[in-house]
This record gives structure tokens, sequence and C-alpha cells, in this order.
């Protein structure tokens, strides 16, 4: 097993790979202690048959903890769009990528969606692909080590480059299938959508968008839009994941609560003891007050998704969604959410389930649906669409 860790060989492996149809790649990464992914291991394989000698092997880990390597030559690979870089589930790598060198690899084939796009079900996992397609058994018992350590055991690069040798058979066969099923163009969509920089970028003013509460009220809202962008802002300085400064429960207790000065917070229930004093207690404090006092409020939509009024036609769209998404062998997952549905029931049109691809399959149909246009009947435990006259 070939462990790269100067500059100079991985310019070596990676100016080969240039003359490859194709490289897989993953990484192992941590993130239970900081707000962006560590990177701590990078592995890459090219095709048996089109390895270059000056390769220096088919299949490498790259160290990027190593003093002084630089991986300016795997970003130069990744600028090379005459080799395709194949991952599996590519949305974190993506990211760590994106944020350590503004880039993304260029082009790119996700065998997750690819197998989603194939009939494969909905996140189909790695572990389910390399036995359903490269016939083989994965040892996952080194998933969860610690990839930060040196040096790394022999179980753990054992582990690490399955992930990318067996994921060349994998992106063999689902790239001969999205060809002759005519779906790359499918692929394609869902890839744009991973090679967008807004994919990456939370911005601390519309982080309490992602907060779960049951409360609507407007004045509430602003107090919890404020706390979540305080969070956002101070975890994003100083590289901490979010829950070390608070949680969501406490943020929407703080929110009910609206605490005046460090005695209020000192009652909190759900308060770390950290966040009760200093710069963390400074920080809720003048969020609570800048939403008691802000003039601009959220607002709140007058139809909600998923209204009583509009059930009936939410529960009919999961039923064409699932009879389509059968029909073509995709996902239903992929082609829709639940939230989606309920939107288009309440006449929400600027959704991807109605543009691209998912108009042909479903979209279309969906509108026609909720026009009254079409009705669904069931025969012999098949679901049929029918044209009202």
């Amino acid at each position: 097993m070939i462990t790269i860790t100067r500059t100079e060989d991985l310019a070596r492996f990676c100016e080969a790979a240039k003359s490859a149809p194709y490289v897989t790649v993953d990484t192992e990464f941590l993130r239970e202690r900081t707000y962006w992914s560590k990177l701590c291991l990078i592995q890459m394989a090219l095709p048996p048959a089109s390895t270059p000698k000056e390769a220096g092997g088919e299949a490498v880990l790259v160290d990027p903890l190593a003093e002084g390597l630089s991986l300016e030559p795997l970003y130069d690979l990744f600028r090379h769009t005459a080799t395709v870089k194949v991952f599996h589930a590519a949305r974190q790598d993506l990211e760590i990528f994106f944020h350590d060198a503004g880039l993304f690899p260029e082009p790119l084939f996700d065998t997750q969606v690819a197998a989603m796009v194939c009939g494969f079900g909905e996140q189909a996992g790695y572990e389910t692909l390399v036995r359903k397609i490269a016939k083989a058994n994965l040892d996952k018992s080194s998933r969860f080590t610690d990839w930060s350590r040196r040096p790394l055991s022999d179980a753990q690069k054992a582990y690490a480059l399955a992930d990318v040798t067996h994921l060349r058979v994998i992106y063999e066969f689902l790239a001969a299938e999205l060809r002759k099923n005519d779906r790359e163009g499918w692929l394609a969509e869902e890839v744009a959508v991973l090679e967008d920089p807004e994919t990456y970028i939370t911005r601390p003013e519309e982080a309490w968008m992602k907060v779960r509460t049951r409360t609507n009220s407007p004045r509430f809202l602003a107090i919890l839009r404020e706390l979540a962008r305080f969070r956002e802002s101070y975890a994003q300085d100083r590289d901490i994941p979010r829950s070390r400064v608070f949680k969501d429960d406490a943020m929407i207790e703080l929110a009910s609560t609206k605490p005046a000065n460090e005695a209020d917070l000192g009652r909190s229930r759900l308060l770390l003891r950290e966040a009760r004093k200093g710069d963390i207690a400074a920080g809720i404090l003048a969020a609570v007050k800048a939403g008691q006092e802000a003039r601009d409020l959220p607002q709140v939509k007058s139809d909600e998704p998923g209204r009583p009024g509009n059930a009936a036609l939410s529960d009919l769209l999961r039923v064409l969604l699932k009879a389509k998404a059968d029909a073509a062998g995709v996902a239903p997952k992929l082609i829709a959410s639940s939230a989606e549905l309920d939107a288009i029931a309440t006449g929400e049109r600027d959704l991807p389930a109605l543009h691209g691809w998912r108009a042909e399959v479903f979209g279309h149909d969906a509108l026609r649906l909720a026009a009254g246009e079409i009705a669904l009947s069931a025969r012999g435990g098949v679901v049929r669409v029918v044209t009202v006259s």
C-alpha cells in the first residue's frame, strides 16, 4: 500500500492520472470537534488496464497531514477536464475541497446519485453497491476510527483503499447503464447542484431557517433569527461545532424566555454552563435584544405546505410520485421530497420537481393532477393516469 507524503510524489501520480479516462477519489475526515471538516486522508485509484507506470501504482493514499505536502497537484488534476473524477456521495468531500481551494473536480461523477437514477433506491450506500455490482464484501471495522492519528494501521489503510478500488467497477457499470438508458443528462442536472457554491455556503443571517420549531410568531422568529446568526458567526470564526455554542433546543428556549441578563441565562434548563457567561452570554443577550427590537420581522406564509385543505391532493401526489418513480426505475426521493409535494398542493410552482428531467418523469402530470385534468385509477395493483374529459 503506497502512502504519498511528498508533493513531488503526488505530482507524479496526478500527472500520470491525466492520461487515464477516470480516477476514483474518496476522503477520510473528522468534524466532531470543528466547524469545518478536517481533511485526514485522500484515496485515489486509476483503471488497472490504463495505469501508467510513472503513476507509481494504480491505487494510492495521500496524507494531507504530512509536513510540507501541498495539495496543488491534486487540484490541478481536478481542473483537468479530460479525466472524470469519480466519487461516491460526494457532497461532504466537495465541501472540503471548495472551502480549501475554492474549486470543484471537473467533470464529476457521483455514483450514489447515479445509482438512484438507475433504480438502486434512495441514498444507495457504498457497501450495498459493492455487494450488488462489484460482488464483494467490505470490512467496515475501521469506519469510525480516528483518521487524524498517525501512524495509520494496515487495517485503516486497507479499508480506505477499498473505498476507491471497488468504486472503479461500480462507476463503469453505472456509466454504462446511464448511457444505455439515455439518462446521462439526468445525472448532469444533479451534479450541477453539487458543483454550485451556494450548496456549501452557510450565511449566518439564513441559519435560522434550518432550525425546526413549531412556533410561527414573527417576533419569536426574529429572536430565533438573531440567535442563529450569532451562533453561526461565532462557530465559523472559532472553527467549533454549533453545538459547542448552544444546541437548537436551547436556542428555542432562549427565543421563548427572552433573557435580559446573565441571571436569566443562569435559569435556563438547556443552556450549556460555558454559555452562561463570557463572550457567548454577551452574544446571546445582544441577539435577544436585537430580535426584540427588530422591525424586519420574518414573514410567515399564509399557505403552509401540508395544511388540512390540501391534504387530499398531497396524498394523491404521493401516489402519483410512487407510480411514476416505479415506472421510471428511479428513487422517488430523487424526484421530489414530501415537502415539495405539499408545496405543489398549495399552489407553489418554482420547485425542482417541476423542472428538467423531473418534469418529464413526474412534474407535468403532477400539475395536470393539481389542475383536475387527470385522475388516478388502480387496476391489478397498478396505478394508472386517466384523462378527465
